[in-house]
């Protein structure tokens, strides 16, 4: 199956850097609602969106869709009004930390704790959307990734589901939400190499239209999306417009990038022509220039990843080679096993549409907690 996401529509001009993350988050509370045009129909809602949000949806090709595994009848059911937010914890070493209690845990809402339920380190299932960026400054990734995200699907458990999506000059949906690893392979084989990075959009659509904005979530959601996160600028989402998409459906982004690679690279060919002498510099001049730029944006870009990633609870890598995938990949996989499933009912208990932020702590200083940044309330039905 292929099915091609359409572009949205955005009232904001497009730009790649953003100020911290906590900042926009601070002042999103203020932004107008964004707005989009739509006309096309999606063959399949994931989950609904909340009333005041427009989502965009997606043309189905003339493809046969491929039955899809979307059973959930296992699917742990909660209150409505509870909060499920996924944390991690490490030690000082970087070392995951099991074990932990409710009592190990404090959880504070816009500056007020919050009551942990007795239901608060429940295992909950995981939904997790396989992203590639295909454009040609991965090309050369793509078979090291086909091999890393299949083996990733092994090692999560039979209730968690994936889906793959890759994005370069269009944004793809190759394989809806399954649990069949022999579905994800077949699609992994139909990756192809494009060349442009609508960055951007591919992340807005997998908030939108894989999850949803709003609803409560009674699965865990993340993002793992490999790519040097540089938008080609031929999209039309922002890096805020998905900043916030995100953090309304609630998903954690692990960013896998490419840019140590990229910029070792970058940085020998600069250090080659800076080498060659006076004459040498001044006839590459041109060339100079374009590899000092380069370099430069790969280092916004990796910022940006990075303020993405501690948003909403995720983690950014940046291996030397794309011959380490696997093991970056492997060790996704066992942070999404080893989360923390923390629940509460929030002591404000009205439902405005208002962003809360969220932070987690525990009874020893010396852990390292991870975990979004906040989330929006739905808002309530008159």
């Amino acid at each position: 199956m292929r099915v091609a996401l359409p572009l949205l529509r955005t009232s904001k001009s497009l730009s790649f850097h953003i100020t911290l993350a906590l900042t926009f988050v601070a002042a999103s509370n203020v932004l107008p609602p964004i707005a989009f045009t739509q006309n096309q129909s999606r063959p399949r809602r994931v989950t609904a969106t909340t009333p005041t949000q427009a989502a965009p949806s997606a043309s189905q090709s003339s493809t046969t869709k491929a039955p899809q595994e979307i059973d959930d009848e296992e699917v742990i059911k909660v209150i409505t009004s509870e909060v499920l937010l996924p944390v991690t914890v490490r030690d000082a070493a970087g070392r995951l930390v099991s074990g932990l209690t409710r009592r190990d845990f404090r959880v504070w809402e816009d500056g007020r704790e919050q009551a942990l339920s007795d239901l608060a380190l429940r295992r909950v299932p995981v939904d997790v959307v396989l992203m590639v960026d295909s454009s040609s400054s991965v090309a050369e990734s793509l078979g090291d990734f086909q091999r890393a995200a299949d083996e990733f699907a092994t090692r999560l458990t039979p209730e968690d589901r994936f889906s793959l999506i890759k994005f370069d000059d269009r944004v793809e949906l190759l394989q809806d939400w399954t649990r069949n690893r022999a579905q994800l392979r077949r699609a992994l084989r139909r990756v192809s190499a494009g060349m442009f990075t609508r960055f951007n959009d591919a992340l807005y659509l997998a908030a939108r239209e894989q999850f949803g904005a709003g609803g409560q979530q009674q699965r865990r959601r993340a993002v793992v999306v490999l790519s040097d996160g540089i938008d080609s600028g031929r999209g039309q989402a922002t890096l805020e417009a998905t900043l916030r998409a995100l953090l309304e459906a609630q998903v954690a982004v692990y960013a896998i990038s490419n840019t140590r690679i990229e910029r070792a690279r970058k940085q020998g060919q600069l250090d080659v022509l800076l080498s060659g002498g006076e004459a040498g510099v001044r006839f590459n001049e041109l060339r100079i220039g374009d590899l000092r730029e380069g370099l430069r944006v790969l280092e916004v870009s990796e910022r940006g990843l990075a303020q993405l990633a501690v948003a909403t609870g995720g983690r950014l890598y940046t291996p030397e080679s794309f011959a380490a995938l696997e093991g970056v990949y492997a060790e996704v996989a066992e942070e999404l096993r080893s989360q923390y499933g923390l629940y509460y009912t929030p002591v404000d208990v009205v439902r405005d549409g208002r962003f809360r932020q969220i932070k987690v702590g525990t009874a020893d200083p010396s852990l390292r907690v991870t975990s979004r940044i906040g989330y929006y309330t739905s808002v309530s039905k008159p």
